[in-house]
């Protein structure tokens, strides 16, 4: 048995990054689309220079162009990438044979064939209004993606709820950004840790 993934998302600077990473975070993200927390492919290129072997660097996007993103992905020397928006089986595809490990990212009030497996290795359930930091009803996401081990959790996640909606949902994992803020777009350290070491302490 071993305890949920974690990730950390929408970091910034060197400090948010190595406490993510010391206190067991299994992947950090860096938002490289237009966003409070978003920062440059250099800027998350400087970030991920730190990071271990064992936690890779994520580069998240909303809508854009699958062959821009893969090469924005590669200039920031990240090894997954995070997909929001409509995406399909074929464009999951292209960013593996790029080499890269697909987040492919649904929200919880998309219509139920968006939830169908296109070949990801994670699918992120999202809120209906990703990065809003409000909470939704996690347990909705149960049915939704019965019978798959892949599934990570956003939105509305912070410290003090990640272990029930991470009960509630049934996956394998969450995903956190604006939960451990201490203003939009600013990470604080105590948050992170409080959320990393709650998460720790299930076992799946």
């Amino acid at each position: 048995m071993r305890s949920p993934f974690a990730k950390i998302c929408g970091l910034s600077t060197e400090a948010e990054v190595q406490v993510a990473v010391d206190h067991g975070a299994r992947a950090v993200g860096f938002v490289l689309t237009e966003s409070p927390r978003q920062v440059s492919v250099e800027r998350a290129r400087q970030l991920a220079q730190g990071l271990p072997e064992q936690v890779p660097g994520v580069a998240v996007f909303r809508h854009e162009e699958v062959r821009q993103v893969i090469e924005q992905t590669k200039a920031a020397g990240l090894t997954w990438i995070q997909l929001h928006g409509e995406r399909t089986s074929t464009e999951v595809a292209q960013a593996q044979r790029a080499g890269l490990t697909v987040v492919r990212a649904v929200r919880i009030s998309d219509a139920a064939q968006a939830f169908e497996d296109r070949g990801e290795d994670w699918l992120l359930v999202d809120a209906s209004v990703p990065g809003s930091g409000e909470a939704w009803d996690y347990a909705a996401a149960r049915k939704l993606t019965a019978g798959r081990s892949n599934i990570l959790l956003a939105g509305g996640l912070d410290p003090e709820n990640v272990v029930q909606a991470l009960e509630l949902s049934g996956a394998a994992g969450a995903d956190v950004s604006s939960g451990v803020e201490r203003s939009r777009g600013v990470k604080d350290p105590q948050k992170i840790v409080a959320f990393l070491d709650a998460v720790h302490a299930l076992e799946v």
